[in-house]
């Protein structure tokens, strides 16, 4: 479908949606994307794909109705099941989608121009995978490559036409050696941003170095987590305690601390919608965003809101809405964590490189236990001995009130920037 024909589609949503309801917004999203996934080192399935959605939200009366639709030809069926929707919604206090207005900043682009979504490109990334697992003794499980690009537009109502496009890049493999495996990926919006043949590597050398790991007593140990395990237990227990829709209801940690130095002071946490992968200039609903700093030096500094949330409770958007499916929810747009950079190796840790079971962690308290995944003894910035898998337990916001440390490069994990973290006296279950 051409985009001549998406505008003209989502100008009839509009026009009709104004006749049934008090408003109406479309979110449209088109793309195209190549893929090809790994059967062991054999390429498995591999596709071309184009896709379209339309998304309809209408409010009306203050109840709110969603629909999505892939089939142009039943968008008035989609706006039919919408106003459906809403007459089964509860109806809150609603002051209006947002109109045309200005914004804060210019985000940073997203959008490859030179990439081109062909066969050659993905079959070279995997190529370069498999060479840069070659360079251990190990089997390849799987992985993949894939690359897409897509435009996306928001209109409603108010007036508020919106748009943008995006390149997305990914690749990934997972090894094994005897009975131990290694995972890694990397997700870029830049294909010169992307190295297959070290994320191969990388995979490659966690299974290997993982083979013949030694136990570990159970205690208590001076442990880094590596940017995976720490965006795992910070990006799952943290950020949804500073969403304001579990803030107002009372399932956040945070609920009651506003302005309190909950956590070490070097500790801050910052969603910046202009840097990153993950950059908007307006969120999901066409509010515009702006740089919020949830935690500053430790101290809860501010909750993030979408519409619906901030209507319902009194407080004003913070341009936090994102899209995930149809109707937008509270989330966020490229999420910094920032600490007091060191040399954290510089004395001998734990240095644990993934976690298993962070989803089960207790997003109100923070209790946690997971188990560890390719774990390692480092000493002077060297591994040395692998060690077998334990238990990991604790509270993350006791942890976050006295951070060692935080490596002076931080990495990218699509639209979380996290460095690995230093934590002294963790307690581990071993043997």
């Amino acid at each position: 479908m051409s985009e001549f024909d998406s505008d003209s589609i989502i100008d009839d949503i509009i026009r009709k949606g104004q006749k049934i309801a008090d408003e109406v917004e479309v979110a449209y999203e088109s793309g195209k994307s190549i893929h090809a996934t790994l059967k062991g080192r054999e390429i498995g399935e591999a596709g071309v794909s184009d896709s379209w959605v339309f998304c309809i939200r209408i409010i009306d009366g203050g109840k709110i109705g969603c629909s999505t639709t892939n089939d142009p030809t039943r968008w008035e069926k989609c706006l039919d099941a919408a106003k459906a929707g809403s007459k089964f919604a509860a109806g809150q206090d609603w002051e209006g989608l947002p109109g045309p207005s200005a914004t804060n900043g210019t985000p940073e682009s997203v959008f490859d121009e030179k990439l081109v979504l062909d066969s050659s490109l993905i079959s070279g990334y995997i190529e370069d995978l498999l060479n840069g697992a070659s360079e251990y003794s190990v089997d390849v499980a799987g992985g993949g490559a894939s690359a897409s690009a897509s435009s996306y537009k928001l209109a409603n109502s108010a007036g508020l036409i919106y748009e943008g496009s995006r390149t997305r890049i990914g690749v990934s493999l997972e090894t094994i050696s005897g009975t131990s495996t290694g995972y890694e990926s990397d997700i870029v919006c830049f294909a010169d941003r992307i190295n297959p043949y070290d994320v191969g590597k990388q995979a490659a050398y966690l299974a290997a170095h993982s083979v013949g790991a030694g136990e570990i007593d159970t205690g208590t140990y001076d442990v880094v987590l590596s940017p995976i395990a720490a965006s795992q237990l910070i990006g799952g227990i943290v950020v949804p305690a500073l969403s304001g829709k579990n803030v107002k209801a009372g399932r956040s940690y945070f609920a009651d601390k506003l302005g309190e130095q909950c956590l070490d002071e070097s500790f801050t946490l910052r969603d910046d919608p202009f840097h990153g992968q993950g950059s908007w200039v307006r969120d999901a609903e066409g509010v515009p965003t702006r740089v919020l700093d949830l935690i500053k030096d430790g101290v809860v500094n501010e909750f993030s809101y979408d519409l619906k949330t901030a209507y319902r409770y009194g407080e004003k958007s913070t341009g936090s809405a994102v899209r995930s499916g149809d109707s937008p929810s509270i989330g966020f747009h490229n999420l910094y964590f920032e600490g007091e950079r060191q040399d954290i190796f510089d004395e001998k840790v734990l240095y644990v490189h993934d976690v298993i079971g962070a989803h089960t962690a207790n997003g109100i308290t923070g209790d946690f236990s997971v188990e560890t995944s390719n774990s390692t003894w480092r000493e002077g910035g060297e591994d040395t001995d692998a060690v077998r898998a334990a238990m990991l337990s604790g509270n993350v916001f006791e942890m976050l009130k006295s951070i060692a440390g935080v490596s002076k490069e931080p990495r990218e994990l699509g639209n979380v920037i996290m460095p690995s973290v230093r934590f002294n006296n963790l307690r581990v279950v071993g043997k």
